[in-house]
């Protein structure tokens, strides 16, 4: 998914998404239905990231969840972020890759044009989900290190 397509579907949920300068190192808010990302932001690859979080906001989260020493502020980051997650890369995107010639956490995020900090997150995450592996289908993800095999049956 393409950082324009995340403007569409922000767009299409009637999702209002400006650039905004932030006093602090925030990266992206959103309030009712706008989305103020941060002009720090350079590449697209940052921006899509981020932009998922928010729209992964719009769909999960209620309130206001700054202040993240409340518990319940934290759990809705978290899900957000999960949102992200899933929304940009899924386990067949990471087979995808791996049958496409990608052998390194560089080249895997190359390939799905997100930060290397972002897919490293998803690795764990996914990890958190489901342990050392995945069955998807003919082929089972392990996550650390990163190797995708084929069943032959």
């Amino acid at each position: 998914m393409t950082y324009e397509l995340l403007l569409q579907e922000a767009e299409d949920n009637s999702i209002e998404v400006i650039e905004f300068t932030f006093e602090s190192d925030c990266k992206a808010m959103i309030v009712d239905n706008i989305i103020a990302m941060s002009d720090k932001l350079i590449t697209d690859k940052e921006k899509k990231c981020v932009l998922a979080e928010e729209i992964g906001h719009y769909h999960t989260s209620a309130g206001n969840i700054l202040n993240l020493n409340i518990i319940n502020s934290r759990k809705q980051e978290l899900k957000a972020r999960k949102y992200a997650y899933e929304k940009l890369i899924t386990l067949k995107d990471i087979i995808k890759a791996s049958y496409t010639g990608c052998t390194n956490l560089f080249e895997l995020a190359e390939y799905l044009d997100v930060t290397q900090q972002f897919l490293k997150e998803t690795l764990q995450h996914y990890q958190n989900k489901y342990g050392l592996y995945a069955e998807v289908g003919n082929y089972c993800v392990y996550f650390n290190p990163l190797t995708v095999c084929k069943y032959n049956y």
